[in-house]
């Protein structure tokens, strides 16, 4: 516990850098946790929640307005127990909270800041509050104020508005999302149409600003394509993976993408670098690139599996959470540029020449005469481009550098594992494979069975050391996910064997009973709402990326149980995909797979024969999205059902087109494995 003006803040010793990012605030913080809720009861005071992430710009700004604020802290520690989560570590908390924010306020966000009573009901909440009133924004000390006085003078109110507040989370958690039957292919092109009719033909991506990068939506759109050749889905995909790529969003210097675009043409980032987005986008351009060859798409998974190798991966192979949005105590100081900047490093031929190619102005895109990083075309010298690359990016790593968030999120290194080993695949890049494997492996030692418990996972880790937060669906699902991706990749049916392990924890201990899922296990710590949320937001539902992996386990090894529980669930895609596709891109992408079959393929050979190799890179490379893929050797045993009685061929490596384990003939050439996927 470390003393801050006398008074005792307890973040010192937490493992989240968020969090001790507050360990020296003159707030008393203290962690979630039974013993700040007895505070607060043996204190007869109210409870105020603050919810942030370390990368989060605006979670910065109040940090340093109200909570380094002695008079602000002052305050708090009279009337309040102050507790503080980091949202990335506490998904769960946050999910409950801020369902009640967006119902109290009509729009959430973080900073998130909540208040509650002593059994955790939330009776006021908001975002960000000034320290002086501005805009029709209380202060923060008038908040304050107003809470602690309601509090003491108004308590049955304060009471009552807690209890109604907690009624309405009660209901909206309330089921009936799983009841409709898995969408059928006339549903799923509807939803393509009502895309069709939201995308903004001009700029790409859909929506006006801010613009957040569809990945779930691109993937859906992308299975659509692959399985029904529609043309106006692949038309989506590039219009927006395009302008994506060519904008101020994606850095391009150093690879990899910011959170979103302030504007509605991806000029101008909010330049915090999250993993998860890294890795959502890493696998839609990869499978871009698998269904159209096109080179953008190749550059881009190239330098983004650069950026997150160089910037992202720890010490210990697995990848940070989040790189920060500030440096020198301003958003984008690090990434942006103006024409004096490019002089100091740059010839004044060379200067010249990249001021028009990425339209670096004197009046500038972002702030103070500086600018992003544009490359809206392909430049007219690439020797010239990569020469002046090179020199910009060696100068801009003597700059101070954003914070990195350097703890492992389990569900968004899932994520990454299943990226980089299927653009390795794609790409035959046997290193990226390499570095997935290294991550899947982190995760096996340290993260499952780390609680005692040897099929559960914990959710962070930092530094080799586990937290103590529970891993939550997300986790379970996005893990099962990558370790599935491995077993495809590697050939090796261990990692099969742990996705299993994984995807049963989900069937036993996460079913809400109406063939969907729960946020939460049935035995973890209680909420006043236990989350529920078919629905994708930053990250793809926990719910939907279940429904695919025990899909494809299903596929894989013929568990009719596995494939039942993930048709269930997908109930819920027909009605969200109907009003807001948007929101169920990830459903709807699994809904594909479904429908596909998805297709099971079977590759028997010599792993070192260049005939065998060519079948597992068309099967890794090629358009048909929507499949799985085991590996054999000659003399493999029949343990996983795929592989029973698959042989080679005339002693030539041979690959079996299965669906629903229908298999058929065998082919033995590049051209004729081809020709059966399409």
């Amino acid at each position: 516990m470390r003393q801050t003006n006398g008074v005792s803040n307890e973040l010192a010793s937490a493992m989240s850098p968020y969090l001790q990012q507050h360990a020296d605030n003159p707030v008393h913080w203290q962690e979630w946790g039974a013993a700040a809720f007895a505070e607060a009861q043996s204190r007869d005071v109210p409870i105020f929640l603050s919810v942030g992430y370390s990368a989060c710009h605006w979670c910065h700004v109040m940090a340093h307005e109200s909570f380094e604020d002695s008079a602000t802290a002052d305050f708090l520690n009279k009337h309040f127990v102050s507790i503080k989560v980091d949202r990335e570590e506490r998904p769960d908390v946050d999910a409950v909270y801020m369902d009640a924010t967006t119902a109290l306020t009509g729009r959430g966000g973080w900073p998130m800041s909540v208040f509650l009573d002593h059994a955790g009901k939330p009776f006021y909440a908001g975002t960000y509050f000034p320290p002086q009133p501005h805009h029709g924004l209380p202060s923060f000390m008038q908040v304050l104020e107003a809470i602690s006085s309601a509090w003491r003078d108004r308590r049955d109110d304060v009471m009552q508005a807690a209890e109604r507040i907690t009624d309405a989370l009660v209901q909206q958690s309330q089921g009936g999302e799983s009841a409709n039957a898995v969408p059928s292919e006339t549903q799923l092109g509807e939803a393509v149409q009502l895309l069709v009719r939201q995308h903004d033909d001009q700029r790409g991506g859909f929506g006006r600003a801010p613009k957040f990068p569809p990945s779930m939506v691109v993937d859906f759109l992308l299975r659509h394509h692959s399985r029904t050749g529609d043309p106006e889905s692949l038309r989506l995909v590039e219009l927006t993976c395009t302008a994506m790529a060519r904008g101020g969003m994606y850095d391009q210097l150093g690879g990899g993408f910011a959170r979103y675009s302030v504007d509605d043409a991806w000029v101008v980032p909010h330049f915090e670098k999250m993993l998860y987005d890294n890795a959502l986008l890493l696998r839609a351009y990869t499978r871009w690139w698998r269904v159209s060859r096109t080179p953008l798409a190749e550059r881009v998974v190239a330098d983004t599996v650069e950026f997150l190798l160089r910037e992202m991966q720890t010490t210990e192979g697995g990848f940070a959470a989040a790189l920060d949005a500030d440096s020198e105590g301003h958003e984008g100081t690090f990434y942006v540029w103006s024409p004096r900047l490019l002089r100091e490093v740059l010839s004044e031929d060379d200067a010249h020449w990249v001021e028009g190619l990425c339209e670096i102005t004197a009046a500038g895109t972002f702030e103070n005469g500086t600018s992003t990083v544009q490359l809206r075309r392909d430049p007219d010298d690439q020797d010239r481009w990569l020469r002046c690359r090179r020199e910009l990016m060696a100068a801009r790593d003597n700059r101070e550098r954003p914070a990195r968030d350097d703890k492992i999120v389990a569900a968004w290194n899932g994520m990454v594992i299943a990226a980089l080993a299927e653009a390795g695949a794609a790409f035959d890049r046997p290193e990226w494979v390499a570095a997935a494997e290294m991550a899947g492996d982190l995760l096996v030692t340290t993260h499952l069975g780390a609680d005692g418990r040897p099929d559960r996972l914990v959710r962070t880790s930092r530094d080799g050391v586990c937290g103590v937060a529970e891993a939550v669906l997300e986790d379970y699902a996005c893990v099962a996910d990558g370790f599935i991706r491995l077993g495809m990749t590697t050939g090796s049916s261990v990692w099969f064997d742990r996705a299993g392990v994984v995807l049963q924890v989900i069937v036993d201990h996460f079913g809400d009973g109406e063939g969907g899922f729960f946020d939460t296990a049935d035995d973890a710590d209680a909420l006043i709402v236990r989350p529920r949320a078919p629905a994708d937001g930053a990250t793809p539902s926990g719910w939907s990326v279940a429904a695919q992996a025990l899909l494809d386990y299903a596929a894989i090894t013929g568990s009719s149980p596995h494939r039942e529980v993930a048709g269930a669930a997908l109930g819920f895609v027909a009605g969200v995909a109907a009003q807001a596709p948007r929101a169920a891109g990830a459903g709807l992408a699994a809904a594909e797979a479904w429908l596909d079959g998805p297709r099971e393929i079977v590759i028997i050979g010599d792993s070192t024969d260049p005939r065998m190799q060519a079948l597992v890179a068309e099967v890794a490379s090629g358009g048909a999205l929507s499949t799985v893929y085991v590996q054999g050797s000659p003399d493999h045993d029949d343990s996983l059902p795929l592989l029973a009685g698959r042989r080679m061929v005339q002693g030539n490596p041979a690959a079996y087109v299965c669906r629903f384990f229908a298999c058929q003939r065998p082919v033995t050439t590049v051209d004729d494995l081809r020709a059966a996927l399409h």
